[in-house]
């Protein structure tokens, strides 16, 4: 013989209520998990670079030299936070700019610079020495940051 269930309304509120109280929970611990995640300080990437030159004399005697970023370039991903340390090898100075990013500093030989941002938008973007502009100054010296 089948076996039958009589649930009065009384009941059938408390098991509504009982259902609602643990979906409102999941909700809120969702909603709790996912902002704590997007308060979290993101990881910084950092990346070492150096300054360096190249030196060489012509047939006819006249002196040649080029400075350039060692790497020439790094790839980050957008929303990435990211450091540069770079390190003045030879030159004495070199003032820099990212225009893009936001990002400028100088430096100098025998120390370390640290510059810090986000790659917000994706795109190639140049590391220009404001010294080394052309072939007649030891330039250009230019390096790229792309942000995929």
């Amino acid at each position: 013989m089948p076996k039958m269930f009589v649930v009065s309304k009384k009941q059938l509120r408390l098991v509504c209520l009982l259902l609602l109280a643990i979906a409102f929970a999941a909700v809120c611990l969702k909603w709790t998990a996912s902002r704590d995640a997007m308060s979290a300080p993101r990881e910084t990437r950092a990346f070492e670079l150096v300054t360096g030159e190249f030196k060489t004399t012509t047939k006819d005697g006249k002196e040649l030299e080029v400075y350039r970023w060692d790497p020439a370039s790094i790839v980050v991903h957008k929303g990435e936070a990211v450091e540069l340390r770079i390190t003045g090898v030879n030159g004495a100075s070199h003032p820099f700019v990212i225009h893009e990013l936001g990002v400028k500093g100088e430096v100098n030989k025998g120390q370390t610079t640290v510059v810090r941002f986000t790659a917000e938008q994706r795109g190639t973007f140049a590391i220009e020495c404001l010294t080394h502009t052309s072939l007649a100054n030891g330039g250009p010296m230019v390096g790229y940051i792309t942000v995929l």
